[in-house]
C-alpha cells in the first residue's frame, strides 16, 4: 500500500511519442516519478541528431525517467514511417505481454517551420506541409498502431499533447492547424473508444519553459527570470515538469474515463489535483491571461 502511494503508477506501461525534450521529456519523467515503465521515442540520439540538431536525446530522457524511480526505455523512432511505428508496438507487445496503458502523443517537431507575421500564401508551402505531417499525420499513425493493444485489454489512456485547449486562431494559419487538430483527435478518439473503455483527451501546458526557449532568450533554468525583461509574459511561465506532473495525475485518477473527450490545462489540472511545479511555484496562465486582456487559446 505504502509503495502504490509514493508511486501510484508503478506496473503502468507508457510510450511518450516525442519525449526528446520539452513537455514530452516533462512528461515523461514525472511518469517516471510516478513509478512508471516509459517508452520514449523520438529521432535524437546519442551520436545522431535530427534536422532540429538539438543536443538533447531520448537516451538522456529515459535516464532521467529511471532516475526518478520509474523505468526509462528509449527506442529512436520516426512517427512519420508507419514501419517504424508498427515497429514499436510490435516491440511493445512482446516485451509487455500486450499491455499498453498510456499512449501521450507530444510529437511536433514544427519550430523551424513556423513562420510568424507572414501570411499563409507567402510562407513556404514545403515548410507548412511538413509541419502538419509532423503534427498530425505522426499522432494518426502512433495512435492506430497503439490503441489496438488498449483495446484488447478493454482499458487505456490516450493523450493528445497541443497548444491551446480551445480552436481559436493562434497567430498562424498552419501552425492554428497543427495545434488545433489534436484537440478534435482527442475528442474524436474519446467517442470510438468509449465502447471499448479507453479514454482519449488533450492537455496543453501554459507559456512553457522549455530548453529552446531558455536557449531563445539567452538563459538557463537557474536565471530564467532575466527573460522576463525581453518578455513581460514569461513571468507565468511553467517548466515542462508542469505539465508533466498533470499528465501524471490523470493516468493515476480512478475516474480519468469522466474527462474522455475534453482539452484540458496544466493550470487547471494543478487547481483540481493540488500539485505544484518543480521550482515550487504554481503558474496559472489561465488566471493570468485573463488579468492581462491576453486571448486565451
Amino acid at each position: 500500500m505504502e509503495n502504490k502511494t509514493l508511486k501510484p503508477l508503478a506496473g503502468k506501461i507508457a510510450v511518450v511519442a516525442g519525449a526528446t525534450r520539452g513537455a514530452g521529456r516533462g512528461i515523461a519523467v514525472m511518469l517516471g516519478a510516478a513509478g512508471a515503465t516509459v517508452y520514449c521515442t523520438g529521432r535524437s540520439v546519442r551520436g545522431g541528431a535530427s534536422d532540429i540538431n538539438r543536443s538533447e536525446t531520448i537516451d538522456d530522457t529515459a535516464e532521467m525517467v529511471t532516475a526518478r524511480g520509474g523505468i526509462g526505455i528509449p527506442i529512436r523512432c520516426d512517427h512519420t514511417e508507419e514501419e517504424e511505428v508498427k515497429a514499436l508496438f510490435e516491440r511493445i507487445a512482446k516485451e509487455q505481454e500486450g499491455r499498453l496503458d498510456l499512449l501521450v502523443n507530444d510529437i511536433w517537431g514544427g519550430e523551424q517551420l513556423t513562420h510568424w507575421g507572414t501570411p499563409f500564401w507567402e510562407q513556404p508551402l514545403g515548410d507548412a506541409l511538413l509541419m502538419q505531417e509532423r503534427a498530425i499525420k505522426t499522432h494518426l499513425i502512433t495512435s492506430y498502431y497503439g490503441a489496438p493493444l488498449m483495446i484488447k485489454r478493454g482499458e487505456g489512456l490516450i493523450i493528445e499533447v497541443t497548444d491551446g485547449s480551445t480552436y481559436n486562431y493562434r497567430g498562424n494559419l498552419y501552425y492554428s492547424l497543427a495545434k488545433i487538430s489534436p484537440i478534435h483527435l482527442a475528442a474524436a478518439m474519446a467517442e470510438e473508444l468509449r465502447p471499448h473503455h479507453i479514454t482519449a483527451l488533450a492537455v496543453t501546458p501554459g507559456f512553457l519553459r522549455s530548453e529552446q526557449m531558455l536557449d531563445h532568450f539567452g538563459v538557463g533554468e537557474d536565471n530564467w527570470r532575466d527573460a522576463v525583461a525581453q518578455e513581460p509574459h514569461y513571468i507565468e511561465s511553467e517548466t515542462p515538469y508542469f505539465v508533466g506532473k498533470a499528465v501524471a495525475a490523470l493516468a493515476g485518477d480512478p475516474n480519468v474515463h469522466e474527462k474522455s473527450g475534453r482539452a484540458l490545462t496544466s493550470w487547471d489540472l494543478s487547481d483540481e489535483y493540488g500539485f505544484s511545479d518543480v521550482d515550487g511555484r504554481q503558474p496559472h496562465w489561465g488566471n493570468y491571461a485573463k488579468k492581462q486582456g491576453l486571448p486565451l487559446n
